[in-house]
């Protein structure tokens, strides 16, 4: 006879819990329906509780750095970098998140170290993961594709040669603060093409370039920004889901 609530009542509570070891009152992790194109298994795809931020078809929930319309082009369901028309960011704002982006450097190699393929995502608009093409093209340590530029190389360099599709999966722990004190600093684990490049890898503060500074109290949640560094770097299927806790004990 199967148990409408399977599990126990007569093992230990968990240290820190108002559940016991198996325990049968114990709520259930909610459904999430993983991506599917076309109703067929598709990885990559946004999952059902996935907040949508690029969708292929519009810039509408993204704007330049002063609030106006964003300057990137989009075609054949990606967006591209056009030069020189800023840096955009989400109008949407999130914290701690579970975050999906692929990118593409150009095909026509042009060229050599943050020369090349060069953007960045930003979390929170402030803490870079560097979009960079260093298929074959080396640059400095802590500035290479996935590094937290400035501040740690990635474990690995696995990036696809240039015109090819690049995967960032990203779980992001952002900073807290108690008023002016820093709590816990930001977290980052990357993903790059299925490879781990960081594991829950404390950042030391803002991104910057060829300085180092401490943390700045903020809002617990920020946008998504991405870099215009001059390259035609495209972007397409971002999106991404709020991590939340599975139950309170």
């Amino acid at each position: 006879m199967s148990q409408s609530k399977p599990g126990y009542s007569d093992t230990p509570v968990l240290p820190g819990s108002k559940y016991k070891v198996h325990d049968s009152e114990r709520p259930q992790p909610r459904i999430v329906a993983p991506g599917t194109e076309s109703g067929q298994a598709a990885p990559g795809r946004p999952p059902s509780d996935a907040v949508v931020l690029f969708d292929g078809t519009s810039l509408a929930g993204w704007v330049r750095l002063d609030g106006s319309p964003a300057g990137w082009k989009v075609e054949n369901g990606c967006m591209e970098v056009v030069a020189k028309t800023g840096d955009i960011k989400t109008k949407a704002e999130f914290g701690d998140c579970q975050l999906h982006v692929e990118w593409t450097p150009p095909t026509a190699i042009t060229g050599e170290s943050q020369g090349r393929g060069n953007s960045g995502v930003f979390m929170m608009g402030i803490y870079e993961i560097q979009v960079l093409d260093c298929y074959n093209n080396p640059t400095y340590a802590d500035g290479t594709t996935g590094a937290l530029y400035g501040q740690s190389p990635p474990l690995v360099n696995a990036c696809r040669k240039p015109g090819e599709w690049q995967t960032y999966d990203i779980v992001w722990v952002g900073p807290k603060f108690d008023g002016d004190r820093l709590v816990s600093p930001a977290f980052a684990t990357v993903f790059l093409n299925g490879v781990l490049l960081h594991h829950a890898k404390a950042l030391i503060g803002p991104t910057t370039h060829r300085k180092i500074e401490a943390y700045r109290p903020h809002k617990p949640v920020g946008p998504l920004m991405l870099q215009d560094h001059g390259n035609p770097v495209r972007f397409r299927n971002i999106w991404y889901r709020p991590i939340t806790d599975y139950d309170q004990g």
